[in-house]
């Protein structure tokens, strides 16, 4: 059955997923976000989903298929950060607006938040975290200082070089040999 609808991500994402399926490299769940949700997500990043930027609840569903769906269908490709740039302006749109603030669930700020915390903006990395201390718990805030550490000293997630198709500095790779550097 695939997903058509915000209520259904939503639904999908928060009620039927367990946190830790979230940022696990899982093969068998990246499928089933694909064959759930692959066609939506599609649309989303065609930016034929817009309208649904106009309510907190569309609008974060939004966020998921710009930021974190992407990561699962695509992971190791370009794409899988195609739609991180839209998802970031839907994030700082949310916390203007206060819909961040007015969310009850943290879990559901956290993703609000994640497209800061995937920015290879410094500046957007030092105002996320602010907002990360607030909205979410200490071991969110602490991968959010995480990122913006590493962004700090590279200006870039080097992770991400291989399946943007950027070469690595030895500094680079030599901390991609490092515990925890993959996130």
């Amino acid at each position: 059955m695939s997903g058509t609808s915000a209520d259904d991500l939503l639904h999908f994402w928060f009620e039927e997923c367990q946190p830790a399926q979230w940022f696990r490299k899982d093969p068998v769940f990246d499928q089933e976000v694909r064959e759930r949700f692959g066609a939506l997500c599609e649309r989303a990043l065609a930016g034929e989903l817009q309208a649904w930027a106009e309510e907190p609840g569309s609008a974060l569903a939004l966020v998921l298929l710009l930021d974190q769906l992407p990561r699962q269908l695509w992971r190791g490709q370009p794409g899988a950060f195609a739609g991180d740039a839209a998802a970031l302006e839907l994030s700082q749109r949310a916390l203007a607006k206060d819909w961040v603030e007015a969310e009850p669930l943290r879990e559901r700020r956290q993703f609000w938040l994640m497209p800061l915390m995937h920015s290879e903006d410094l500046s957007i990395q030092d105002q996320s975290l602010g907002p990360f201390e607030r909205f979410t718990d200490d071991t969110t805030t602490e991968f959010a200082r995480r990122h913006r550490d590493v962004i700090a000293r590279f200006g870039r997630f080097p992770h991400r070089n291989e399946a943007l198709g950027r070469p690595s500095s030895a500094e680079e790779l030599a901390f991609l040999q490092e515990p925890g550097s993959h996130f």
